[in-house]
């Protein structure tokens, strides 16, 4: 799509100097495309080669790229700044394992500050998923998929997760976080697919609507009323391995292609932007189809067979259960794939 340039960086505290010099040249969060560290603990920042053409830059544009760096690196995907300055990252879970990490996203996310932005969004990259939290680089981390909790996404209200292996989806307000002082506990379902599992959480909340992707379809949730009710808005039943991960404005779908395991979508390739001019999910199956000329990307179930819940007249929705401290009432597995030693995982 456009040329890129990488910056290596030896130090965490490198990165966070390169970045604000890297600001004078006119990069914003929109053009950061990719941040990666390789085993050492040293870290690959990718951004356009032309800085000029920043503005141009969107969210489903960096999902569609393909990674620029070959061999083991272990990428971000997404780094949050959230209330009180605490920083929350998703990512390759190898990147637990360099011991730079909380460094890195301590830096972007001071970095994102100096912007007046609060997080940034990072291009695609297959691997096992991991999310972390922490309030400084000195402090301790938060291993959230430790708690089963993945594909972190902030709303404006908190932060939602999907858990491994499990059909349900769960919230922690912003409040409850800064009163315990870490997301160890205090997650509340607030909706529950029956589609199967949730593989996968769009990154982020564009008019307060979210794509999930579950083992038999999408389906798209609106979170205007967390932490109260979960009002569902449309579903595309499918088997077909797409995922959701993005959108933009305009209404195109930044749509990957992955392997369905209970835990997860797998081997996610980088996404592939699908657009039309009715912004809409029950769209997405027909653009699909006209794009590959596949006609096998099709529903799984004739759509008249589930409940009306494609309309906004008709939506229907998932009152919160309870807050609970205990997120093991569903035992979640892990997934089956070694990150440290599957060379397939990258």
């Amino acid at each position: 799509m456009f040329a890129t340039r990488v910056y290596h960086y030896r130090q965490p505290a490198a990165v966070i100097l390169g970045l604000k010099e890297l600001r004078k040249q006119g990069l914003t969060p929109r053009g950061l495309l990719f941040v990666a560290l390789d085993p050492r603990g040293e870290t690959y920042v990718v951004v356009p080669e032309d800085l000029d053409a920043v503005a141009s830059i969107r969210v489903g544009d960096k999902l569609s790229l393909v990674p620029p760096l070959e061999g083991r690196y272990f990428h971000f995907d997404a780094v949050h700044r959230l209330p009180g300055d605490t920083v929350l990252w998703n990512g390759d879970r190898r990147l637990g394992d360099t011991g730079s990490a909380p460094e890195v996203a301590v830096a972007i996310s001071s970095w994102l500050k100096g912007s007046s932005a609060k997080n940034v969004f990072l291009g695609c990259s297959p691997h096992v998923p991991g999310s972390w939290w922490t309030v400084d680089q000195r402090s301790a981390v938060t291993e959230l998929h430790t708690l089963g909790l993945l594909d972190c996404v902030v709303a404006s209200q908190g932060v939602l997760a999907r858990k491994i292996d499990d059909p349900r989806l769960f919230f922690l307000g912003f409040n409850a976080l800064a009163l315990q002082g870490n997301p160890s506990a205090g997650w509340s379902e607030v909706f529950t697919s029956d589609l199967g599992n949730i593989l996968l959480v769009e990154r982020r909340v564009l008019h307060y609507r979210i794509v999930l992707t579950c083992e038999r379809g999408l389906i798209e949730i609106d979170i205007s009323h967390l932490p109260d009710v979960v009002i569902e808005t449309a579903r595309v039943p499918m088997r077909s391995g797409f995922g959701v991960v993005g959108r933009i404005d305009n209404g195109a779908f930044a749509v990957t292609v992955g392997t369905i395991e209970s835990w997860g979508l797998t081997n996610m390739s980088p996404a592939m932007l699908v657009g039309s001019s009715i912004p809409s999910l029950l769209e997405l199956p027909r653009m699909l189809r006209e794009m590959s000329g596949d006609l096998s990307i099709a529903p799984s179930a004739d759509p008249a067979s589930y409940p009306v819940t494609g309309s906004a007249s008709q939506p229907t929705s998932q009152p919160t259960s309870q807050p609970t401290n205990d997120l093991s009432t569903t035992p979640h597995r892990e997934p089956t794939a070694d990150p440290a030693a599957d060379p397939t995982v990258a």
